[in-house]
């Protein structure tokens, strides 16, 4: 199998909000996702999710307090946690979690995004 290269898969799409399936591992996905503003409050209640920052600066806010991230950092937000992404501007990131885990959670609106496998080789 060939290397993912990760900034070629984020040439090609342009959309926020809306991650991509770039590989798996066992039963987790690796997603690929630009984000731009604000998300929604939300929870995954049955997984963790990792967010490990491509370039750009993102904010996850949580109730107990923010994380903001830079280039080659993570955060795994625990599973149950309510959070709400949030940037200044562009952002890309990586986005390990279990496959089938909806974007949103619970949360079901305009920001929920079909699930895209569409960049897997």
């Amino acid at each position: 199998m060939p290397a993912i290269d990760i900034r070629q898969k984020l040439s090609l799409f342009s959309e926020h909000w809306s991650p991509k399936v770039v590989a798996r591992l066992n039963d987790y996905e690796i997603k690929l996702a630009k984000l731009k503003g604000e998300f929604v409050w939300h929870t995954h209640e049955d997984t963790d999710e990792l967010f490990l920052v491509i370039e750009g600066s993102l904010t996850i806010q949580l109730r107990d307090g923010d994380v903001t991230l830079g280039p080659g950092q993570l955060y795994v937000v625990p599973r149950g946690v309510e959070h709400c992404p949030i940037t200044e501007g562009d952002v890309s990131v990586m986005l390990i979690e279990p496959a089938g885990v909806v974007n949103t959670g619970g949360v079901v609106g305009d920001l929920t995004a079909a699930y895209d496998e569409s960049l897997l080789d």
